[in-house]
């Protein structure tokens, strides 16, 4: 098995090496490489290579780099000291990670996984591994909507809204008060806008908090009709076609 080992930290390196060969697992160390550059220049080139191990850290920057400016078809092993949050990304994306300083039994159990996947040989890694940069850099959702009057601007909390409506050509927020504002966006773009762990598109002409449910109804052909906290003149059934996707977003995603 042809390896190569991206670390900046020698020592890191060094004991990385020593750990692999010390495995007996056949393993050929065919390069070390200590920066994003040196990275890319080598597996730019193609070469014959069946697993990667990689500092997260470089000195030149994060590795992530190198997956969005060459394509990798190679599977990687991340060497890292992220928290646990994060390295659920890493689990999903990439063959596994290995937490400094790393462990001879963890490492066997890491190469172990890798050869029982067989993965096939032309896998996109790069493609997997920029999903990952996006997992671990979740969407920022809005906090804060800009709230538009005649003589002055102010803002809404978005989890103050209880719900969004459209009527016309305008739209409106409603909080938990029953105050209701003027917004600048319509529907489509505030669900854009919205955390969707917390705000459900209930038709075309309504957003909901889900604290601001208060019952839910079977309702004719299948559709479901929702109870509000605070009172609407807007329609509250669900979509038929927005029914699944209701359900799955009331029991959680």
């Amino acid at each position: 098995m042809k390896v190569i080992i991206i670390e900046d930290e020698h020592p890191a390196a060094n004991r990385l090496a020593k750990l692999l060969l010390d495995l007996n697992l056949d393993i050929e160390l065919v390069k070390r490489l200590d920066s994003i550059e040196s990275a890319v220049q080598f597996l730019g080139s193609e070469p014959e290579v069946d697993l990667i191990f990689m500092d997260i850290q470089l000195a030149d920057g994060l590795c992530f780099q190198i997956f969005e400016e060459i394509k990798v078809n190679t599977p990687v092993i991340f060497t890292t000291a992220f928290d646990q949050y994060t390295l659920k990304a890493f689990k999903v994306n990439s063959i596994d990670y290995l937490l400094k300083p790393i462990e001879e039994e963890e490492l066997k159990q890491a190469i172990e996984k890798f050869q029982s996947l067989r993965l096939p040989k032309e896998e996109d890694y790069s493609g997997r591994i920029l999903k990952l940069i996006k997992d671990i850099n979740p969407i920022k959702y809005k906090e804060r909507l800009l709230i538009k009057s005649t003589q002055e601007l102010s803002y809404l909390k978005t989890l103050n809204i209880a719900y969004c409506f459209a009527t016309g050509k305008f739209s409106f927020a409603v909080d938990f008060k029953g105050n209701q504002y003027l917004l600048d966006q319509n529907l489509s773009e505030l669900e854009a806008d919205l955390n969707p762990a917390v705000f459900y598109r209930i038709n075309r002409n309504l957003i909901a908090n889900i604290e601001a449910l208060q019952k839910v109804h079977l309702w004719f052909g299948g559709r479901l009709k929702i109870d509000l906290t605070i009172a609407t003149t807007a329609d509250t059934v669900v979509s038929r076609d927005r029914v699944a996707g209701f359900k799955e977003w009331l029991g959680g995603k």
